[in-house]
């Protein structure tokens, strides 16, 4: 079983690709595989909301990463994104990544499997973070997984994120329900218990035409 990781820092070597190479040792010591994708310094594309990823599972910007994204995330079992706090609320870069990822993919390659939400701040704004980033899950019929406590760390460099015990506790806990709940699934599976199919088709617009 496999999780796939999205740093959604600019720096491959930054606090946020920091807490999840953390969460990634922890994932081995419950023999599941990992893997980190870093969004990069690279422009992301924001969502024009243009309808075509719906005809073909994948976005009409093919030049960042979002379509490879997309592409390992069909291998997946489940996802961890992590993400800078700026302004009390996730990285803008993120939130494109993250619209493009769910419109295009979340059907193909979400349904069902487990996600879960990793922040870090100077100082506040983990949880309205946090709050947004968890709403990707809920509408792709993700199951939310958490820990004890918000999945925030405070600091600005690794040493601060170090002296932060109990949000270094969050994530080892995080990592630990992870592996459960993918082996809840797995026994599940085994069992002949499958997700259910979504139903969908119903659109109910506030504004109804006259």
């Amino acid at each position: 079983m496999k999780v796939l990781m999205l740093n959604g820092g600019w720096r491959a070597e930054g606090n946020s690709a920091f807490m999840l190479e953390y969460i990634a040792s922890e994932l081995e010591k419950d023999g599941i595989e990992s893997e980190i994708v870093n969004v990069g310094a690279a422009p992301v594309h924001d969502c024009l909301g243009c309808g075509k990823c719906s005809e073909t599972g994948r976005c009409i910007f093919s030049d960042d990463g979002v379509n490879g994204f997309i592409d390992k995330a069909e291998d997946a079992d489940g996802f961890i994104f992590a993400t800078p706090v700026f302004y009390a609320h996730p990285a803008g870069r993120v939130l494109s990544f993250m619209d493009r990822v769910f419109y295009a993919g979340f059907r193909k390659v979400f349904d069902g499997k487990p996600a879960g939400a990793i922040c870090v701040a100077r100082r506040a704004g983990t949880t309205a973070t946090l709050d947004v980033m968890n709403k990707y899950f809920g509408i792709a019929g993700m199951p939310c997984v958490g820990s004890t406590y918000w999945n925030g760390l405070h600091g600005f460099t690794h040493e601060n994120l170090l002296r932060d015990e109990e949000g270094m506790q969050t994530l080892r806990n995080l990592a630990h329900n992870m592996a459960w709940l993918l082996r809840c699934i797995e026994a599940g599976r085994a069992a002949g218990i499958e997700h259910p199919e979504p139903e969908r088709g119903a659109r109910t617009h506030f504004i109804m035409p006259s």
